[in-house]
């Protein structure tokens, strides 16, 4: 792996291969005959020891997310590595709560595990991907195997050896590091494995259903998102842009539900255009682990390229460059550094306003009517996420309604644990998080004559 401050090596791993998983798929199918017959009261006890273990690594966990995918380590510190304390806590609760057995009319509605769970698991949020799959597959009794990003495992690791420390039971829990044309195909075409859970681009997702379809298991996928954040009139429009700009630009800006493109009507444009630029010039860029830094590099060489690429493409295709643009920022010589980029005047044709380009790259489109953003919102083949930022909250629920995305946040509301994230279309099927997360992990068995 490569350190994408320094672009330094900063660990190795052995890449899997099929007959890795086939071992640890036949660990999963042994273990799952116990593991799935175990009480609610032992997976909570389960749930809490894991709870106890992580939080005496929290402080490790955050500078290794921070050196091996570059999130600032103030961001690692209140976020990547804390999203998991979140979960644990939600799912605990989840589990305490849960109906498995419900009688309606003669009939039992019995949920049960659904098996052997496949999961594969992305770069950008590392640990809270994996927490909030593995941690649901625990809750309802489920096995698994791991497969996490191979361009950076060793927060992957870390979580194994938590669980180890946590007393999670012999082939519960197995890790095949790997890509995924080999490990990941592996995975998805088994016969033994039950379930794959997927987090990625929107094309490896695909593929993933492809594999999976002749063996016709469950596949849930989170995959990209291209969310539109409608800034409506009667909003504080300064306020609402920096807020805007300052959540696109988060995790340099490599989040699936980024607000990266900003809808502001054309009177309002030029001071929405003028906003950005501050915030973004203001923003200081550099290596994840020094202090002050607020942005840090992208993840690896070939998101830096990628992302670069698209700058252009913008530029060429005649958006308005208010700041950054392509390459390092200034006096930046090492590193798979961008610079902060705001795009004004953009049409919803152009590629920056259709392509997922995961980083940095704030799209600012006007639009003429309310109807026509929320028009402008709903084009575009993707559905996870939509910002709406009004002075009148119910004015923000009524245009909420009409976004056709699996998550709406009304005037910058945070993400809420208990709620279910996931989205419509290319952005994927399935949710996690919460108890509609829980329940993809568990199979429905209806049992006639219950009650005689």
């Amino acid at each position: 792996m490569i350190n994408p401050s320094t672009e330094e090596p900063c660990g190795t791993i052995s890449l899997g291969t099929k007959a890795d998983v086939d071992d640890a798929v036949a660990a999963a199918r042994r273990a799952f005959t116990t593991f799935s017959q175990t009480t609610r009261e032992d997976r909570l006890a389960l749930l809490q020891a894991i709870m106890a273990a992580y939080q005496a690594h929290l402080d490790e966990m955050a500078e290794t997310i921070s050196t091996e995918m570059g999130a600032p380590l103030w961001l690692s510190k209140a976020a990547q590595a804390m999203a998991p304390l979140g979960h644990l806590g939600t799912i605990i609760q989840v589990l305490s709560d849960y109906d498995f057995e419900t009688v309606q009319g003669s009939t039992l509605f019995r949920r049960e595990p659904i098996g052997v769970c496949g999961l594969i698991t992305p770069w950008n949020w590392p640990v809270n991907q994996i927490a909030c799959k593995v941690l649901p597959a625990i809750a309802a009794g489920c096995t698994m195997v791991l497969k996490p990003t191979e361009l950076a495992p060793l927060n992957a690791h870390l979580w194994a050896q938590i669980l180890h420390e946590a007393g999670v039971p012999a082939g519960v829990f197995n890790l095949v590091d790997g890509d995924g044309p080999t490990v990941g195909t592996a995975m998805a075409t088994h016969p033994d494995v039950d379930m794959m859970s997927f987090t990625g681009s929107t094309r490896a997702g695909i593929q993933v259903a492809i594999n999976a379809a002749p063996t016709v298991k469950r596949v849930t996928q989170e995959l990209g998102g291209k969310s539109a954040n409608i800034v409506l009139d009667d909003a504080d429009i300064e306020a609402v842009v920096r807020g805007g700009v300052q959540s696109c630009f988060m995790n340099s800006g490599q989040s699936c539900n980024a607000p990266t493109r900003m809808l502001v009507s054309r009177r309002k444009h030029d001071t929405a255009l003028q906003v950005a630029k501050a915030v973004a010039e203001a923003m200081k860029v550099g290596n994840a682990m020094a202090d002050g830094t607020m942005m840090g590099p992208l993840a690896n060489k070939t998101q830096f390229e990628k992302v670069n690429r698209l700058i252009r493409t913008g530029m060429e295709e005649g958006a308005t460059l208010a700041a950054g643009g392509p390459g390092r920022p200034e006096g930046v010589a090492r590193g798979y550094f961008v610079q902060p980029t705001v795009f004004g005047d953009v049409r919803n044709d152009m590629t920056i306003a259709r392509e997922e380009i995961f980083g940095p790259v704030l799209s600012i489109l006007p639009y003429e009517s309310e109807e026509q953003a929320v028009q402008v919102a709903n084009d575009t083949p993707y559905g996870l996420s939509g910002y709406v930022s009004s002075g009148d909250l119910e004015h923000a629920r009524a245009v909420a309604r009409r976004i056709r995305a699996g998550n709406v946040h009304l005037n910058g509301a945070h993400p809420d644990f208990n709620a279910a994230f996931g989205g419509y279309r290319q952005s994927g099927n399935g949710r996690e998080w919460g108890k509609i997360g829980f329940e993809e992990f568990l199979e429905l068995k209806c049992v006639y004559g219950w009650e005689g």
